[in-house]
C-alpha cells in the first residue's frame, strides 16, 4: 500500500496509480460484443434527450434565432475532440467515476476531486434541468387532459425574462416547481429499488424518442412559414443577443445537448474493435445526433417566430400551434417517456460518481454503502435525489443549463488535458484506442471547451456587474461548498493518501475486490 503522504503540496496532488484504478474495475473480463452499429445506438440513446425536447427553444429566443441550427455544429464539433480522448481514457481505465477517475491517475487528488465536482453540474444538475423541461410537458400534458395543474406548482421559485436588451432578469417568486420534483422523486425510487437496462429495453427508448422526433419533422413540414426563418441570424442587439455572437452562446446553451455521449467511451472494454469501433460509435452518434438536432431545430423556428420560443416545451408549443390535437397526445407522451429515461440515467450516473468519490474517501461513507437487498448505494442515492429535486424545484431552466454547460465544458477540457498528462508521465501504458493526430485532438478538445465556456463566464461577469447577481451568487456558492468539503473531509479521509485500500463495506458475493501490494500511489 502506498506511503501516506507527508507535505500538503504533494498531499493535493498524490495520483492514484494506473495499476490500482485497473484493479478497482470489476476484476472479471468484459467480453466484447459490441460492434460499430451498437455503439452508435448507445450514443444515440444517450444524446437524444432534454437538449433538442427542452433547450433548443431558449436557444433560439434568446440567442441564437433560426441560426441555432449553426450552434448545434459547433457544439457538436466540441463534443467530438472531447469524446476521442474520452475513448482513449475509457480503453485504459474502464473503470467506475469516469473522468473523476482520468483525473485522479493523471493530475492528483485536488484535480480529482475538482473534476468530481463539476460532474455534479454534468450529471446533478442536468438531472435538475431535464425535470423542469419534463415538468413542463408533463403539465401540457395533463392539461389535454382536463387537468390543470396551478402555475405556481409547475414553475420555479426564481423566475428568468429577457429585458429590452436581451438580458436575462432574474426574481423571486412564492412558485415552486413541485411536478419537477415529483419527477426526480419517482426516479429516485426506481434506482434505489434497482434498475437494469438490457439492450431490447434501450432500443425501445431510442425508438420512441427518435420516432417522436421524426414524427414531429414529418408532420411540421407543413406548417413551416418560412417567413419565420428570415433573417436567418438576426441582427446583433448588443452583448450574446442574436447575430454571430449569439450563435456562439446558443452553443454554449445547447453544449447540454450533448450530455451523455461520454457514455459511448466507456464502453470501450466490451467493444469487439475499440482502435476502429470507438471512433465510428463516437463521432457517428454525435454526426447522427447533430443532423436530427438541425432538421427538427428548423422545423420548430419554422413553425413557431423564435422569439416565442423560450419556454420549457417548445416542441409542445409547435406541437399545439400546428392544431392537430391527437397528434399532441402522442407526441407529449413520447416527450414525457424519453425525459423520464433521461432523468433515470443521469441520476444514476451521479449517484455513482458520488459512489467512487466515497469508496476514495473524498466523501463520506454513506455514498457507497450499497443496501443488502437491492445492491445499490441507497442512501447516496436518496440524497443525492432529494437535493437535485430541491433544485428542480426552486430554479429556472435558464440558470440550470448554463451550470450544466460550464460544468460540462469544463470537465471536457480536464479530460482532454488528463490525455496529454497521461501521455508524457506513462507512454508505456497500453492503450486499446489512442485519439488521431497526436497532440491535435487533445489541444483542439480544450480550445473548444474554452469557446463553449467563455459566453458562459462572460455573461454571468455581465449579469453580475449589472445588477443580476444571482448566478454569479449561486455558481460562487457552489464553488465554496465543494471546496469546503473537500479541505474539512475529502482531505484529511483520503484513503490514498492514508495507504489504504477503496473503502468497500459491502463486497458483492464472489468478486475478488482490488488490493493495493505495495504499489507506489505517487507515481
Amino acid at each position: 500500500m502506498a506511503e501516506p503522504s507527508k507535505g500538503i503540496g504533494s498531499r493535493l496532488f498524490i495520483k492514484k496509480s494506473v495499476d490500482r484504478a485497473q484493479r478497482e474495475a470489476n476484476q472479471h473480463s468484459l467480453k466484447r460484443t459490441l460492434g460499430p452499429v451498437n455503439l452508435v445506438l448507445l450514443g444515440i440513446g444517450c444524446i437524444i434527450g432534454a437538449g433538442i425536447y427542452v433547450m433548443t427553444g431558449n436557444a433560439a429566443a434568446n440567442f441564437a434565432g433560426p441560426a441555432v441550427l449553426l450552434s448545434f455544429i459547433i457544439a457538436g464539433t466540441a463534443c467530438a475532440f472531447a469524446g476521442l480522448c474520452y475513448a482513449e481514457l475509457a480503453s485504459t481505465m474502464p473503470v467506475a467515476g469516469s473522468a473523476y477517475t482520468y483525473s485522479y491517475a493523471a493530475m492528483g487528488e485536488i484535480l480529482a476531486w475538482t473534476m468530481g465536482w463539476l460532474l455534479v453540474l454534468e450529471y446533478g444538475v442536468a438531472a435538475a434541468t431535464v425535470a423542469v423541461g419534463w415538468s413542463g410537458y408533463a403539465k401540457s400534458f395533463l392539461a389535454d387532459l382536463g387537468f390543470t395543474v396551478p402555475a405556481a406548482l409547475a414553475s420555479s421559485t426564481i423566475q428568468s425574462a429577457a429585458d429590452a436588451t436581451g438580458h436575462l432578469v432574474f426574481s423571486v417568486t412564492d412558485n415552486i416547481n413541485l411536478v419537477a420534483a415529483a419527477g426526480i422523486v419517482a426516479v429516485t425510487g426506481l434506482l434505489v429499488i434497482g434498475v437494469s437496462e438490457s439492450a431490447s429495453v434501450n432500443n425501445v427508448i431510442v425508438f420512441i424518442k427518435v420516432g417522436v422526433l421524426v414524427a414531429f419533422v414529418l408532420a411540421g413540414i407543413g406548417f413551416i412559414e418560412p417567413a419565420n426563418w428570415t433573417p436567418f441570424i438576426p441582427e446583433n442587439e448588443g452583448g450574446f443577443k442574436y447575430g454571430i455572437p449569439g450563435v456562439f452562446r446558443a452553443a454554449s446553451v445547447i453544449f447540454f445537448a450533448y450530455v451523455g455521449f461520454e457514455a459511448v467511451s466507456t464502453a470501450a472494454s466490451e467493444a469487439r474493435n475499440p482502435q476502429r469501433d470507438m471512433p465510428i460509435g463516437i463521432l457517428g452518434s454525435l454526426f447522427v445526433c447533430t443532423v436530427i438536432y438541425m432538421i427538427v431545430a428548423a422545423v420548430l423556428t419554422g413553425i413557431v417566430p423564435y422569439n416565442q420560443l423560450g419556454v420549457p416545451e417548445p416542441i409542445a408549443v409547435a406541437v399545439d400551434r400546428m392544431g392537430m390535437p391527437t397528434f399532441s397526445f402522442f407526441i407529449k407522451i413520447g416527450a414525457i417517456a424519453g425525459l423520464s429515461s433521461v432523468m433515470l440515467i443521469l441520476t444514476y450516473g451521479q449517484s455513482r460518481v458520488f459512489f467512487a468519490m466515497a469508496r476514495d474517501g473524498l466523501l463520506p461513507r454513506m455514498f457507497a454503502v450499497i443496501h443488502p437487498k437491492f445492491r445499490t448505494p441507497w442512501k447516496g442515492t436518496i440524497l443525492l435525489g432529494s437535493l437535485i429535486a430541491i433544485a428542480s424545484s426552486l430554479l429556472p431552466i435558464t440558470i440550470l443549463g448554463d451550470l450544466v454547460s460550464l460544468g460540462t465544458a469544463f470537465a471536457f477540457g480536464m479530460v482532454c488535458i488528463s490525455v496529454l498528462w497521461l501521455r508524457k508521465s506513462r507512454p508505456d501504458l497500453h492503450r486499446p484506442f489512442t485519439a488521431p493526430g497526436g497532440a491535435v485532438v487533445p489541444i483542439l478538445g480544450v480550445v473548444f471547451a474554452g469557446v463553449m465556456a467563455a459566453p458562459l463566464i462572460i455573461d454571468i461577469v455581465v449579469k453580475a456587474t449589472s445588477g443580476d447577481p444571482i448566478p454569479a451568487y449561486i455558481l460562487t456558492s457552489y464553488l465554496v461548498l465543494g471546496a469546503a468539503i473537500y479541505a474539512f473531509y475529502g482531505f484529511k479521509n483520503s484513503r490514498i493518501a492514508q495507504g489504504l485500500d477503496i473503502l468497500d463495506d459491502n463486497p458483492l458475493p464472489g468478486v475478488l475486490q482490488a488490493q493495493a501490494h505495495g504499489l507506489d500511489e505517487k507515481k
